[in-house]
């Protein structure tokens, strides 16, 4: 059984930063990928960065230089540090696992960027 947990969504204002932490349980060396999704009102559900098990990264293009993926390898974390946060960042953000031909999702948490 494959449990994403995902925290450290919050209200912040335009400009600030935020953290967001993915508790796996169990190693994460055993998927292909870990990585962050979000998906705003009304669309679809967009990848924001992704690790995989080699440390590689992979970023949508447009949130480069602003979002940074990483992971703590002996507490099966997976961060996501966003700053300079924008209004349109306002989304729920998911964690996802990417292994064994399957995706597993954690349940959410909710950014919004608001004044």
């Amino acid at each position: 059984q494959v449990q994403l947990v995902e925290s450290g969504g919050a209200l912040v204002q335009p400009g600030g930063s935020l953290r967001l932490s993915c508790a796996a349980s169990g190693t994460i060396f055993r998927f292909d990928a870990v990585g962050w999704y979000r998906q705003a009102p009304g669309k679809e559900r967009e990848l924001v960065a992704s690790i995989g098990s080699h440390g590689d990264t992979v970023y949508a293009n447009s949130l480069k230089g602003r979002f940074t993926i990483s992971r703590d390898i002996f507490k099966n974390v997976v961060y996501l540090q966003m700053s300079s946060l924008k209004p349109e960042d306002t989304a729920v953000y998911y964690c996802n696992a990417h292994g064994f031909g399957s995706d597993y999702w954690g349940q959410g948490t909710q950014v919004t960027v608001s004044s």
